[in-house]
């Protein structure tokens, strides 16, 4: 059985446009079964405010796939799509 590869989004409470980012996961993962596993980080929470630094995270919404940055902004969802599928 294979382990599913992470997906991290860090967002903050008051950032629109990671809402639109949370929803486009939402309806596009579906797609994939259990190829991925998403996982969401407050960058405003300590833990969150550590890993950003750690990161070099300076913007919201800032996707991350298997530890690496591939958004730093909300993709169009065939973007997405189509970075999803070459993992």
């Amino acid at each position: 059985m294979n382990t599913p590869i992470p997906i991290e989004m860090f967002y903050t409470f008051v950032c629109p446009n990671c809402k639109t980012l949370k929803h486009m996961l939402n309806d596009v993962l579906p797609e994939f079964g259990t190829k991925f596993e998403l996982k969401t980080t407050l960058a405003s929470a300590p833990i969150g405010m550590i890993r950003t630094m750690k990161m070099g995270i300076h913007t919201v919404p800032t996707l991350l796939i298997n530890n690496e940055i591939v958004f730093r902004s909300v993709p169009s969802k065939e973007e997405l799509i189509n970075k999803l599928k070459t993992f």
